[in-house]
């Protein structure tokens, strides 16, 4: 089951040659390209993995949206029968935590959910059932902090390496320093956390710039001046059909 990170619909989609939907968008379109069935339960609606909450503290907030949340994935996934998937690396991360916020019968009940970010399903059960993707000659790629803490950065070169010959990620790279909210309240702390990853990466021309998180997304936008995309989306335009619209 999918549940589509909450980011995604508060920050557009950065623009894109014939229009941008953005990362859940592009991860329907791709489980349906590859025959792979997914289901996104009308509930969801108003539930969030909680980080906005933890990251400022704001403790009860945060215990009441985990137990909101948890109790509909639990239903929705049929007790951990199905995966839940979700598209933004950061909020794969904070599902992952969200059971440590309840009392601990809470925390055993719901033991057996099982998260899974968009991109190692991708790479795991899309991608070898896709179409031979249309190859870029080059693309920067800029991992994030949640991909290292999941430990899924493999995951992400993999596709990565499915749509551009050449891959790059800057030697210089590192968090964006983005933070949720912070690079939109204190812009010159990404600014900073970003100088030297940015030269590296305004010194050459790529013919994409790819990352899988919205908000790093836009702080590495933002940094180098130039557009930073889910590696979802360009998945999807790489392995769209001629008779396929998107998106």
């Amino acid at each position: 089951m999918f549940f589509a990170a909450c980011i995604g619909s508060v920050f557009a989609p950065e623009a894109a040659p014939g229009g941008a939907a953005g990362s859940a968008a592009a991860f329907l379109r791709l489980c349906d390209r590859a025959g792979v069935p997914i289901t996104v339960p009308g509930e969801l609606a108003g539930l969030c993995c909680g980080t906005p909450w933890q990251s400022k503290g704001y403790t009860t907030g945060y215990r009441t949206m985990a137990s909101r949340t948890l109790k509909v994935l639990w239903e929705a996934s049929g007790h951990g029968r199905l995966p839940v998937v979700c598209d933004a690396s950061s909020c794969t991360h904070g599902l992952e935590q969200l059971p440590d916020a309840l009392p601990e019968p809470d925390r055993a009940r719901f033991a057996s959910l099982r998260f899974v970010d968009s991109v190692v399903f991708t790479a795991d059960h899309l991608l070898p059932a896709l179409p031979e993707p249309r190859r870029l000659r080059s693309l920067a790629l800029h991992p994030t902090c949640s991909t290292v803490h999941l430990g899924i950065e493999s995951a992400l070169r993999t596709l990565a390496a499915a749509v551009g010959d050449e891959v790059t990620v800057p030697d210089n790279w590192g968090c964006c320093a983005f933070a949720g909210d912070r690079g939109l309240l204190h812009p010159e702390v990404t600014a900073a956390a970003t100088a030297a990853q940015a030269a590296e990466i305004t010194a050459g021309t790529y013919d994409a710039y790819a990352s899988c998180n919205r908000t790093c997304e836009m702080g590495m936008t933002r940094a180098t001046g130039r557009p930073y995309r889910h590696v979802l989306e360009l998945l999807d335009e790489a392995t769209a059909r001629s008779t396929e619209v998107t998106p």
